[in-house]
């Protein structure tokens, strides 16, 4: 994973986390899912966030979400060793885990190692 991307995916997690910790459910899963799509195509990566979906759907009391974040785990894990995930897929029970979905573009910047504010700078470059 590129640094930009890993400080990203850290500070999806970690926002995630604090939010799980104040009971703040919704936001949290909110930060997974954009976790998610920063790190789906990393094994280690891709199955934190299902195993932090799946402690969410427990919290919830939502069990079929939270059996469907377990399968998740499995084949997540295995998509992504074998470097087949659909690109965009936030993660979530409620979607089929093999829909390619578009990426928000402050994801796109990230997922490729740059900042929003990098990409903004070179389109603002005088051409030649």
């Amino acid at each position: 994973m590129q640094p930009v991307t890993k400080l990203a995916f850290v500070a999806e997690i970690s926002q995630a986390q604090g939010l799980i910790a104040e009971g703040k459910l919704a936001a949290a899963f909110t930060h997974l899912e954009r976790a998610h799509v920063l790190g789906q195509l990393e094994v280690v990566s891709h199955v934190q966030v299902h195993w932090l979906m799946f402690k969410v759907e427990v919290s919830r009391r939502r069990v079929m979400a939270a059996v469907g974040q377990l399968l998740r785990i499995v084949l997540g894990g295995l998509g992504s060793a074998v470097g087949v995930v659909p690109v965009g897929n936030t993660g979530g029970s409620d979607i089929s885990m093999f829909k390619r979905l578009p990426i928000a573009p402050d994801l796109q910047d990230l997922a490729a190692g740059r900042t929003a504010d990098v990409g903004q700078a070179e389109q603002d470059k005088p051409q030649a």
